[in-house]
């Protein structure tokens, strides 16, 4: 679970239905039209810029990766694949058919290793795995990125809507309130959707399609190295490049104690 999104939204909702509070209730705030017309808007203007096996696919996959985090760092990447190395130094590819690992990508490449499959067979199915999860990521983001530039447009749209309307009935004073709260309310739908919750949402996809780059461009690399029998040290010096170079002197002392051990 990634507790910021959780956090940020929970307190985002928290800050408007403490200022709604403060000075009437919530009921106010509910309006059937501007409701419709951002949601069904926004949703109709998404619709013309994607397919429609796009929304249904990006929209719950951008949501499951937008609240998830992955458990494995990249530091922790490189200790895990440099101990599976020192597995099959020690045992041969055989002896990773034993080996336990939680993150599916990186189990799914030691399977192949471990079944002996060929080295371009390897890195041609998992370049492709890697380029399909990164693309369907990338389509939700845009997405819910399109759906954060839409909703503050139909507010817009609804607030002319609602102005048109109450100036059409100038002569009846008791139709102004609710057409005001209905023009104002939709711009105040729009902002919230958008600023909230869609917009902040892309672009934590994007932060977790370059984490997630990285962290599958590494696995695939180590697994490779593997399936060459390269030795345990240089694997995990040539996976230190991905790390941020203030993660890396660490490791590259424990690099050089085993070294001169």
């Amino acid at each position: 679970m990634d507790i910021a999104t959780g956090l940020g939204l929970i307190s985002g909702i928290a800050v408007l239905c403490t200022m709604i509070l403060m000075g009437g209730n919530l009921g106010m705030f509910l309006d059937l039209h501007a409701f419709i017309v951002i949601f069904g808007g926004a949703f109709a203007a998404t619709l013309i810029r994607f397919p429609l096996g796009a929304i249904f696919h990006g929209v719950p996959l951008g949501m499951k990766y937008a609240f998830s985090m992955r458990r494995t760092s990249q530091r922790d990447l490189v200790d895990e694949i440099a101990g599976i190395a020192e597995v099959a130094r020690k045992s041969g590819p055989v002896g990773l058919e034993k080996v336990e690992i939680d993150d599916p990508f990186l189990a799914k490449g030691i399977r192949f290793v471990a079944d002996g499959y060929d080295t371009n067979f390897i890195r041609d199915n998992l370049e492709r795995d890697r380029d399909n999860f990164l693309t369907h990521l990338d389509e939700g983001g845009k997405i819910y990125r399109a759906i954060g530039d839409c909703a503050p447009a139909f507010g817009m749209v609804g607030t002319l809507i609602g102005m048109v309307q109450m100036f059409a009935n100038m002569t009846d004073p008791s139709k102004l309130g609710p057409y005001m709260a209905s023009a104002l309310l939709a711009t105040f739908y729009g902002a919230t959707v958008a600023n909230l919750f869609c917009l902040p949402l892309a672009d934590k996809l994007h932060v977790k399609l370059v984490d997630e780059e990285i962290n599958r461009s590494l696995i695939i690399d180590g697994i490779l190295m593997i399936r060459e029998a390269k030795s345990p040290t240089l694997v995990r010096e040539m996976l230190l490049a991905y790390l941020p170079e203030k993660h890396r002197h660490p490791l590259e002392d424990g690099v050089a104690e085993a070294a001169t051990a």
